[in-house]
């Protein structure tokens, strides 16, 4: 019976220690994946900026060089955009040439798509890029792109030149395409940018002479 007892304990005390290192290496390895993740994002967040306004463009730190989305911004325009999102800026001999606001459309085909619109001190549009979505392959994901060039319609548009009701699909009687076969994830891209450009509207004097930040003025 002890002889039974013992290795009963020892089983037990193996089994624990097994749970123990299994669940450390899980969490290591979570965490490891979360750093990734954050890394990526960052990396693809980074890109996406460059492509919105194009190194040379501006000359100051266009990731250092943020505000946050808070209180003083009618965050609902830009959608369920999280409480960590911010407004990137970009700065030509400490005047402001660009914003680019952190949108989310909530009515995608399958999920929330992210996006960053960048609009110019002048309202219009700078760029659009689709930086997660998970529409589906062959039709909804021509809006990445990686898959076609249709987010570039936006490129120099305004609420002011197309006009609010243009600001639609085609098919419910605005000026851009949709896809065939799939009209509800432009539909919600064409949605979403319109209201980052009605964000601006509002927020216009407010975002234009927003400051520069502290380490930034130093360095000039």
């Amino acid at each position: 019976m002890k002889e039974l007892l013992a290795s009963i304990r020892k089983n037990a005390i193996g089994l624990g220690l097994f749970a123990v290192v299994t669940a450390g290496a899980i969490a290591v390895a979570q965490v490891g994946t979360a750093d990734r993740i954050e890394h990526n994002l960052k990396l693809a967040q980074a890109k996406a900026l460059n492509e919105i306004v194009p190194l040379g463009s501006y000359d100051n730190d266009l990731l250092a060089d943020t505000v946050a989305v808070d209180e003083r911004f009618n965050q609902q325009l830009l959608g369920p955009i999280g409480e960590k999102a911010r407004i990137h800026i970009a700065r030509q001999d400490g005047k402001i040439k660009t914003l680019i606001l952190p949108v989310v459309a909530p009515d995608g085909y399958t999920m929330e798509i992210g996006m960053l619109v960048g609009v110019n001190a002048d309202g219009t549009v700078a760029g659009v890029r689709v930086i997660s979505h998970r529409e589906t392959p062959g039709l909804g994901d021509k809006i990445d792109l990686k898959k076609s060039n249709w987010v570039s319609e936006f490129e120099g548009k305004s609420l002011a030149q197309t006009g609010e009701d243009k600001w639609a699909v085609k098919k419910d009687g605005g000026v851009f395409d949709q896809f065939t076969g799939a009209t509800i994830t432009p539909r919600a891209v064409v949605g979403a940018v319109k209201h980052a450009l009605m964000f601006f509207q509002q927020h216009q004097t407010q975002l234009l002479n927003l400051p520069q930040p502290v380490h930034a003025s130093e360095a000039n």
